[in-house]
């Protein structure tokens, strides 16, 4: 399932703590999908704290919590870790990660607390929702299988990785343009992971924020980009990246297209893709500036000279999903998507 449908899941089942109808749910996916990033996104929408707790790292104790006596008898010591409304808040999201990763003496200990929401004389706030993620047994992880027990606590989704969906985050969260457009010419880099050969770095939609990392530190340390960016996405995939980036000397003046001057559209698709990144990345950057219509104007009007007009679809497309349906309102929008109407492939 696309990571955008799962946000929304994901949203609901937190809300209907409120009214009672909330069921833990299990993400399933390999490494570096953004299982994690999900549940912590639903955290900041909501504005409610996330613990985020490892039970690969756990004994059952510190779930259970240690023994003491109380007079004649034998009581237990909850353990900070797990939510508490006077210390967390009443409302909030107990993630529970790694959990094909934990022993089963520990994923046992997590049966009650998943379906009956205590432990022992423990209970968890109402108003807390249950996430928890892992990986699959062929993902070349350490895993454990999933007692059907325990299996039978959750709804349970499997994270696909969705260029869309990872494109519109990349740009609300400041991914350099440059990686972007490279994966939009090469989308079936975005996830490109074989456990049976078992590499060390490989291109992941986690991975990419990393090569992010590597354009900002050694962007102008040339001898030494191309095996940063390989470190971070695999030797292949690295190596296209930087290649990628060393042609763009090529790109046009981005300040002149959002001027309104008249700039060539490149015939070099590379190129293509990556003006159109830099252009949505320049929209994004002037959201909530006064000279955002009029830019957003200009890049409308860009848009329609692309020789392959599935080009412009594509950058405008990209466009709505990072700002929003104020799109819609640019005087330049109507008479691009009459242009383009015989061809539109997206929903806008």
């Amino acid at each position: 399932m696309r990571p955008a449908a799962i946000s929304t899941i994901l949203d609901r089942e937190y809300l209907s703590t409120e009214h009672g109808h909330h069921t833990p749910v299990m993400l399933w996916g390999p490494p570096g999908v953004g299982k994690s990033q999900l549940v912590s996104q639903v955290g900041d929408r909501h504005q409610v704290p996330v613990i985020d707790i490892r039970l690969s790292q756990m004994e059952p104790s510190d779930l259970r919590g240690i023994p003491f006596r109380q007079g004649e008898r034998v009581e237990w010591a909850e353990p900070a870790l797990l939510p508490h409304a006077d210390n967390q808040g009443e409302r909030g999201i107990l993630f529970l990660d790694e959990i094909t990763s934990a022993p089963p003496s520990v994923s046992a200990a997590a049966y009650q607390l998943i379906l009956d929401r205590r432990l022992g004389e423990y209970q968890v706030p109402d108003g807390w929702a249950i996430f928890a993620a892992g990986n699959r047994q062929g993902d070349r992880g350490v895993t454990y299988t999933m007692p059907a027990p325990l299996a039978n606590r959750f709804t349970h989704f499997e994270v696909d990785t969705h260029l869309d969906d990872w494109v519109t985050w990349a740009y609300n969260n400041g991914i350099d343009e440059r990686v972007i457009a490279f994966l939009r010419f090469r989308p079936e880099r975005l996830f490109d992971f074989d456990p049976a050969h078992n590499p060390v770095a490989f291109p992941t939609p986690r991975s990419w924020e990393f090569a992010h990392r590597g354009l900002q530190k050694f962007d102008q340390l040339p001898d030494l980009l191309t095996d940063t960016l390989q470190a971070c996405v695999g030797p292949a995939a690295g190596i296209e990246l930087a290649a990628f980036v060393n042609n763009l000397h090529k790109l046009p003046d981005i300040d002149a297209i959002l001027r309104g001057d008249d700039v060539v559209v490149p015939t070099e698709i590379d190129l293509q893709y990556a003006v159109a990144s830099a252009l949505v990345g320049r929209a994004v950057k002037n959201k909530q500036s006064a000279e955002g219509e009029g830019i957003y104007g200009r890049i409308l009007e860009y848009a329609s000279r692309f020789p392959q007009r599935e080009m412009g679809i594509m950058l405008v497309s990209d466009m709505h999903r990072a700002i929003g349906s104020e799109l819609f309102a640019i005087p330049e929008f109507a008479p691009w998507a009459e242009a383009v109407a015989d061809v539109m492939l997206y929903d806008l």
